[in-house]
């Protein structure tokens, strides 16, 4: 009588196979991509695909299956990782519509106001930033800068008065 070959749909059988390759194909794609999660992903849809497919399988090939199954994915996601590297490499025009006036106004206005808080002092150009650029309230500046909230109001007063002197009606807060 004729030896039942092993079939790799039987429960029994397909778990020997995934407790006896699991770890090893894991670890191989672990060494060859640097991504422990990537490659137990990878991992688990191979064994997925090999249980979906298992009345195709020969059971005594299923090993050298796994291991081919689990290169072929890492090696599409590579591929696949370099097609968006080269996408995200390409130059795109999201540029404005704006009129090259208007940009070279922009930058002039841009260098006329970082030179004006410049010139601010030290103090007001302190309590200015954190208002205006780190958006916190007069009170969280006086925490910052251990002054009373009374002084952080005046110093942001005079920061805005030398401000408008210096940037006229441009300016405007």
């Amino acid at each position: 009588m004729p030896e039942k070959k092993k079939s790799v749909c039987e429960e029994k059988n397909f778990d020997s196979l995934f407790n006896a390759h699991f770890e090893s194909a894991r670890n191989y794609l672990y060494y060859k991509c640097g991504d422990i999660q990537q490659a137990e992903d990878i991992t688990q849809d191979a064994f997925v695909k090999l249980w979906k497919r298992c009345a195709d399988i020969i059971f005594e090939t299923a090993k050298s299956l796994i291991f081919t199954m689990c290169n072929n994915a890492l090696l599409n996601q590579f591929a696949h990782q370099k097609v968006v590297l080269r996408y995200e490499a390409i130059p795109r025009d999201d540029k404005n519509n704006e009129s090259p006036d208007f940009i070279m106004e922009t930058n002039e206005f841009k260098d006329k106001l970082e030179r004006a808080i410049a010139n601010l002092s030290a103090k007001e150009r302190e309590v200015f930033l954190l208002s205006r650029i780190d958006k916190k309230t007069y009170k969280e500046i006086a925490e910052i800068t251990n002054i009373t909230v009374k002084a952080v109001e005046r110093r942001m007063s005079n920061a805005f008065i030398s401000l408008r002197k210096l940037l006229g009606n441009d300016f405007n807060i």
